[in-house]
Formats: C-alpha cells, structure tokens, sequence
C-alpha cells in the first residue's frame, strides 16, 4: 500500500504518494498525459522494495490542483519545487510518456539534481504530424484543457528540447513498448543517441510498460539503478 500526501509547490498543491523506507535513496515516478500516480501503484510498491519512491499527480491531474495553465515547462518547475520542498538533493527520476519530457527536461535543466535518468516510452523531441484527439465523452481524472496545451508541444516540440538533450549528463535508460505501442518508434533511437551516456531496451508490451509488464519493468530499472 503507498501512503498519501500534499505539498504546496509555489500556489499550486501537489499530491503524491510514496512506498518504501523513508531512508531509502529517493525515486521519482511521472506519470504521463491523463494518468496520475495511480498507474504507478504496482511498480512503486515493487521498486519501494530498495528506494524512496515517490509518485507525483502532476499539475492538472488526479488529485493535484487543476490550476488552468499548462504546459511541460511548468510540470518541470513543480517537480524542482517538489524535491525542494521535501529536501530532495539528487534523485532518480523515471517518466512516462509526458512525464518523460518533463523528466529530461528537468534533467537538461538543472543536473545536479538527477542522478539516473529512465524515459518510458517518452516521445522523442522531433516533430510529427498532428492527430486529434476528441474530447472524451465518459467522466476523466484530469482537467482536460492539459491534453491539447501539451499534445501541442509534443507533436511541435521547441528546437531546443533536441538540441540539449547532449546536455544530460544523468546515465540514461530509455525503455521502448515495441510494435504494439500507440506512440511512433523510429525516432528513439535518434534520441537514445543524442544523450551521451544512454542504452535503449524494448520491452514489448505497448506504450505502458510499467502496467503492461510490472514486474519485468521494475527489475530492468533496479539493474540499471544498481549498474
């Protein structure tokens, strides 16, 4: 079971949840677009077996605050302010999908406060021909004016999100969901190759690896956290 809790990052709450030995060396879990720490209830509960983990509900999602302003950047910037806020020096960060964007962001941005980097499924920064992507009709976990301020920046990244990626200095593992995953695969390994120090492995499960294959996720990011 993980246990719950809020921080106030600047004028916005963020929840989270944590598994583990509140002595362990810290873990940080994003989640990606219109998910929220829930998916991360499995994996977190396997990795809290050796770390800290922390799951975020990033801005706009899950039980966080809804605040109506939107984007990566400032996903990234909550993230920093959580690890002050918690006095988390250097961290494990691993992201999904959008949350990976804001992980190697964050990595990018500021690397003294990454210590190993995992990018699940996470778009690579190249743009890509837009597809829509309707408003659902069923009640949703997320306040949906995040899914097109974001889809936005990840079918038509900044040039510079590509351009710094060799400035992640973090070792990098960059796990792929296969030909079953929703999300295009043959720019990963132009990303895996732009970050200096990187592996990719596939895990073909689809784009949700960690709930796909939890089991099989959470012992190829203990070996590479252990590496």
């Amino acid at each position: 079971m993980s246990d719950h809790a809020v921080v106030d990052v600047g004028d916005v709450r963020l929840a989270y949840r944590t598994w583990g030995d509140s002595y362990g060396a810290p873990v940080v879990l994003l989640h990606g677009l219109g998910g929220s720490s829930e998916t991360w209830e499995q994996v977190g509960r396997l990795l809290g077996e050796e770390w800290r983990v922390y799951a975020l509900d990033l801005r706009g999602h899950g039980e966080s605050d809804w605040p109506d302003e939107y984007s990566v950047e400032l996903m990234r910037d909550d993230v920093l302010g959580f690890l002050d806020e918690l006095g988390l020096d250097r961290v494990g960060v691993i992201g999904h999908s959008m949350g990976g964007v804001v992980a190697y962001l964050l990595a990018q941005e500021h690397p003294d406060r990454v210590e190993r980097l995992v990018l699940e499924e996470t778009p690579p920064p190249y743009p890509r021909d837009w597809v829509e992507a309707p408003p659902p009709e069923e009640a949703i976990d997320f306040d949906w004016p995040v899914s097109p301020a974001i889809r936005a920046q990840i079918f038509g990244p900044d040039p510079e999100w590509a351009e710094r990626l060799g400035e992640i200095v973090a070792p990098t593992l960059i796990v792929a969901g296969g030909p079953d995953s929703s999300m295009p695969q043959e720019r990963i390994p132009d990303m895996a190759a732009a970050i200096p120090d990187s592996r990719v492995i596939t895990i073909p499960v689809g784009h949700s690896v960690h709930e796909g294959s939890p089991q099989q996720f959470a012992e190829q990011v203990s070996a590479f956290f252990t590496s």
